[in-house]
């Protein structure tokens, strides 16, 4: 097989934010650009960001001015700062605490959702990067009120890129899991597998799975293909990287050349797996399966490897 020179970004994975970090211990800075009317806000509200235009199939995300943004300020919940988008101050803006966060914001801004829900081809690239930036950082905020050493609460600094533990004063940094996903191939077919956790039914998609302590991202990726199929890898090549805030995971794409054919599946993490060709691939819709969806790094891979032999 061909090597592919990936040159084209994943989905979330085309960000035009100047992450500053050097402003985030700034403390004067981040209050000023707080009480900035210019600034923008991106708010985040049970896992789900704000979004219009979705009933009209042309998602939009959506900021709020730091002039509109009062009300979020007097409900309270975590901020943090996530950059600079073209020159602009942006905070990421945590409204879990309200019931119902639609009231806290000028009448028709959208509604909430869950930023898969915007759906491929929907949001545009870089503002997906954002929300699903903002998706994920807030996630950790949430989670990490105590102390993972000895449970005491946490305080934020770093303008919300740091919880430090006010009794033993251990610092948290935001987390992101590695997660390997691999297109395994053998001559002019690939291995898709068929997981019951799987949101379609008849969806088959590649094989995932996370990295374990001292292990490499190749081992990773051949001890996850034996494990649920039973098919030896050799060569694993490197394609690209997907951010996936859902909630926290970075998905590290590979294809895998498989040694074997013959599938014995793990019945705990798939309940089917088989070997497609490009004829199968492009007839899915008629052969009654179905692909991932069209903004994951699955798709990517497969899409790849279809269009270069």
């Amino acid at each position: 097989m061909a090597v592919l020179r990936v040159d084209r970004p994943n989905m979330y994975a085309d960000s035009p934010l100047d992450r500053a970090a050097h402003r985030r211990d700034d403390a004067d800075w981040i209050e000023a650009a707080l009480a900035d009317p210019a600034t923008l806000f991106v708010p985040v509200w049970r896992s789900r960001n704000l979004v219009r235009g979705l009933d009209q199939g042309a998602a939009e995300a959506v900021y709020v001015s730091g002039d509109e943004a009062a009300p979020l300020h007097e409900q309270g919940g975590p901020r943090a700062f996530l950059g600079l988008l073209d020159g602009t101050p942006l905070f990421a803006h945590d409204l879990s605490g309200a019931e119902d966060p639609l009231p806290l914001l000028p009448p028709a801004f959208g509604a909430f959702v869950d930023l898969r829900a915007a759906g491929p081809g929907g949001l545009r690239a870089n503002d997906a990067a954002i929300l699903g930036h903002a998706r994920g950082l807030m996630h950790w905020r949430q989670r990490h009120g105590y102390c993972g050493v000895c449970g005491g609460p946490t305080t934020p600094g770093s303008a919300g890129h740091v919880l430090a533990c006010a009794q033993c004063g251990a610092q948290h940094f935001p987390r992101t899991d590695p997660a390997v996903i691999m297109l395994v191939h053998r001559g002019e077919r690939v291995l898709l597998g068929h997981s019951p956790r799987f949101p379609i039914a008849r969806m088959y998609s590649t094989l995932a799975g996370f990295l374990e302590p001292g292990e490499s991202l190749e081992e990773a990726v051949r001890r996850e293909v034996l494990e649920e199929t039973g098919v030896r890898i050799g060569a694993v090549t490197y394609h690209s990287s997907q951010p996936w805030p859902f909630p926290s995971n970075i998905m590290l794409g590979f294809w895998a050349e498989a040694l074997s054919e013959d599938i014995v599946i793990d019945p705990a993490e798939l309940s089917d797996a088989r070997w497609f060709s490009r004829a199968d691939l492009l007839a899915h819709d008629t052969l009654g399966f179905q692909l991932p969806r069209r903004d994951s790094i699955a798709r990517r891979l497969i899409d790849d490897w279809i269009a270069h032999s």
